[in-house]
């Protein structure tokens, strides 16, 4: 859904807006809200992100964010999971989590609703990877697919179910096929 500000709106009088539910992201001078997720989408994401966590988090690698706001590159997005190294995770001066993630994540991951827009989200990633992100997964739930997006590098599809999906440099022991992944579709 496109909402049309009366007068063209910056970033930054777009980040004084109240949030929405579901969320709204600046892209391109327009303000656009994501649909609102749905079961296939929300089973995908409340299991992909402990999955995550239970590797690198533990370690203090990495860790993975569900919904968050990342503002970068005169855009503002919220990733369905956005997994960010552990040392480039904003912190409030008491160490704890900050509000507000003025960067890129290390691994961007898109699950595809049914209203969605495959090339604004293909775009989203592709903004991610211009400005730093490693990898960018675009989980397609009806074709049970993962396209994988890497900086400089062809973008490869994985839809064999025993295909190992490939993961950051930083995630080398998260091990996860498209099989296991679509699984969670299912319990």
């Amino acid at each position: 859904m496109v909402q049309t500000p009366t007068k063209n709106l910056t970033l930054e009088e777009f980040l004084q807006l109240p949030e929405t539910e579901p969320a709204s992201e600046y892209l391109d001078g327009l303000i656009i809200q994501k649909p609102m997720p749905q079961g296939e989408h929300s089973a995908i994401q409340t299991e992909l992100a402990p999955a995550i966590n239970l590797v690198v988090k533990p370690n203090h690698i990495a860790r993975a964010f569900i919904e968050l706001r990342c503002t970068f590159g005169g855009r503002s997005t919220v990733p369905d999971l956005a997994v960010f190294l552990w040392d480039r995770i904003p912190r409030k001066e008491s160490g704890g989590v900050a509000n507000v993630f003025p960067l890129a994540p290390d691994w961007t991951i898109e699950i595809l609703s049914p209203d969605q827009s495959q090339t604004k989200v293909t775009k989203n990633i592709l903004h991610c990877l211009k400005h730093g992100t490693q990898m960018g997964w675009l989980i397609d739930p009806d074709e049970q697919s993962v396209f994988v997006y890497r900086p400089d590098q062809p973008t490869t599809v994985y839809d064999e179910p025993g295909a190992r999906l490939p993961v950051p440099t930083f995630a080398t022991d998260f091990n996860l096929t498209v099989e296991r992944l679509f699984s969670w579709l299912m319990e």
